[in-house]
């Protein structure tokens, strides 16, 4: 049986994967962006309780859930880096995919209570104060966009990123239609458009979480992750000398930026030696982004069924780990 001892700071393969991303920078963009919208909270409700503005107190209470939700990513990408305990013996880098699918029920829930404010202001259209509306969201846009920004690069390869990317372009996205409506409102006096355009954000919004609401739960069921191709890896396995077949192949996320697999490879020649399997968890973690590897060889002299059920064997791969 082989090892890869190597926790999660090799570099994917060019093709499949992206690097894994730099803990300091995310780390720093994390203090950032909650410290800036926690500062924007207090201002936003500040002046829209001086202006009579219920539509600037209902944005200041969203914004105060993405400012939890940054929390919950950041403590999430903090626990991720943790060391293995005797209990936890892959650290506590699943909670990168509790918190991904937090901040996606968080996203969905906070869109509920927008789109729920709208359809009452669309029965009673309150007196919006467009001009104080339209500059305290325009300084929402810049606070939001700027943090929006600094995720964006990381986003891409990892789920608990994209759910922080998300909440703060969602913001930034809510407070541009605010700011748009505001002024249309100061021109026209037409109270109906502020709600009208608050549920085509939410419509926004809503498109765009539910990729990651649907990618979080599929990696907290531990699906195989999107961009592994199974049947690549096992073709690859399959392929090496002296390799007769391959079943019971299960690859998983560990977290939203790192993957483990474990296959049974038949080798009928018996054990090839540390430096032949070495080269295959070197190739696996390279070329298709697995970074902890167990490799069981066996001569094939004993019928193995998998413990999972019947017909396992050859099929295709199975979002579980066990042990035999």
């Amino acid at each position: 049986m082989n090892h890869d001892h190597h926790h999660g700071h090799g570099h994917h393969g060019a093709g499949h994967h992206h690097p894994m991303p730099d803990p300091a920078g995310h780390e720093r963009a994390f203090a950032l962006a909650i410290g800036l919208n926690a500062l924007f909270v207090a201002i936003e409700f500040t002046y829209g309780f001086i202006a009579h503005s219920t539509a600037l107190m209902a944005d200041a209470g969203h914004n105060l859930s993405d400012v939890l939700g940054l929390v919950l990513a950041w403590g999430a990408a903090v626990l991720s880096k943790s060391a293995p305990t005797h209990r936890y013996t892959y650290g506590l880098r699943g909670s990168s995919i509790l918190a991904a699918l937090g901040n996606g029920l968080l996203l969905m829930a906070a869109c509920g209570a927008i789109a729920w404010e709208a359809v009452q202001r669309f029965a009673e259209p309150a007196p919006v104060q467009g001009l104080t509306v339209s500059v305290v969201a325009g300084v929402g846009v810049l606070v939001n966009g700027f943090s929006a920004w600094l995720f964006m690069a990381g986003s891409k390869g990892d789920l608990n990123l994209r759910g922080a990317y998300l909440h703060m372009a969602a913001d930034a996205a809510l407070s541009l239609g605010v700011v748009v409506s505001g002024l249309v409102i100061m021109g026209t006096g037409l109270t109906w458009i502020d709600p009208a355009v608050s549920l085509a954000i939410v419509a926004v919004i809503v498109f765009g979480t539910w990729s990651l609401l649907r990618e979080s739960v599929q990696l907290s069921m531990a699906a195989v992750p999107p961009g592994v191709d199974v049947d690549a890896v096992r073709g690859y396995l399959a392929g090496r000398p002296g390799v007769k077949d391959v079943h019971d192949l299960h690859i998983w996320a560990m977290s939203t930026n790192e993957n483990a697999l474990t296959a049974h490879v038949v080798m009928p020649d018996g054990y090839p030696g540390d430096h032949a399997l070495d080269e295959m968890v070197a190739a696996l973690r390279h070329d298709f982004g697995i970074h902890h590897c167990t490799l069981q060889v066996e001569e094939g002299s004993t019928h193995h069924d998998c413990a999972l059920g019947h017909g396992h064997g050859h099929g295709h791969a199975h979002d579980h780990a066990h042990a035999h």
